[in-house]
């Protein structure tokens, strides 16, 4: 398949993760606690081995310079970092009987727009490299996992049906295409590699700012092994794929 090909199917298989809320229905509460924490963990150690095991050496071998790369990886983190900010500011300033319903739209516009950039950055990877692509894509979907299960909820709490839920959560998720698109419609008149460690420093964020703080918080040691042990999987599994699929 060519480079459009892999975008446009990474964009869909995304959209397609959007559903994994369904799974919630037949979950007991406390079953889903126990399978999301983990996951969450697992998510973590993915972005964050992808951002360092793959993005960053792609972006300095790609020719950019260690100065230029450090820049795009702050300027990454740094936009998610804003985005999350802005989004807390507009939850803090509702009364807490006004908050459940808009919370749900804040919800879907914070998700829209974080699936926009992130098809963005992940479409620079495919343009650079399609076996950096894939991994970058698989080190996000294993994020989007968890995200999806908790935002499922929240929608649904926030008032929306469960079919709603999942209609709007799809819909939210195809902003991931979109921002594939883009990138691979600008990849013939400007330089998209710089997309690469941006991307990078979106991984970082989420992973260390987001991520970590769900899974560390807990007194009980056999929660906090089988959390560092998931954590340790998403690291090795992207170590692994960096010495078995070099870019």
């Amino acid at each position: 398949m060519n480079t459009l090909s892999w975008i446009v199917l990474g964009g869909l298989a995304m959209a397609a993760i959007s559903l994994v809320g369904a799974f919630t229905l037949v979950l007991k509460p406390a079953t889903q606690q126990k399978l999301l924490l983990p996951l969450v963990a697992f998510a973590a150690g993915s972005l964050i081995g992808g951002a360092f095991f793959h993005m960053i050496p792609a972006a300095l071998s790609s020719g950019l310079s260690g100065f230029g790369t450090g820049v795009a990886v702050v300027a990454g983190f740094t936009l998610f970092l804003m985005l999350e900010q802005a989004l807390h500011w507009h939850h803090c300033q509702q009364a807490e009987s006004e908050r459940r319903r808009p919370m749900t739209w804040l919800i879907l516009i914070g998700d829209s727009l974080h699936n926009f950039l992130g098809g963005l950055a992940i479409a620079g990877t495919f343009v650079v490299d399609i076996r950096l692509g894939i991994t970058t894509w698989l080190a996000a979907a294993a994020h989007e996992i968890p995200q999806e299960l908790g935002d499922f909820g929240i929608l649904v709490h926030g008032g929306m049906s469960k079919r709603q839920a999942l209609l709007f959560n799809a819909l939210s998720s195809l902003t991931f295409l979109l921002g594939g698109l883009v990138t691979y419609g600008l990849s013939s008149q400007l330089d998209t590699s710089w997309l690469i460690p941006f991307a990078a420093g979106n991984f970082v964020y989420i992973g260390a700012a987001d991520l970590v703080p769900e899974v560390n918080r807990h007194a009980d040691l056999k929660t906090n092994l089988v959390h560092l042990g998931a954590f340790l999987l998403g690291v090795v599994l992207l170590l692994i794929a960096k010495l078995t699929i070099p870019h």
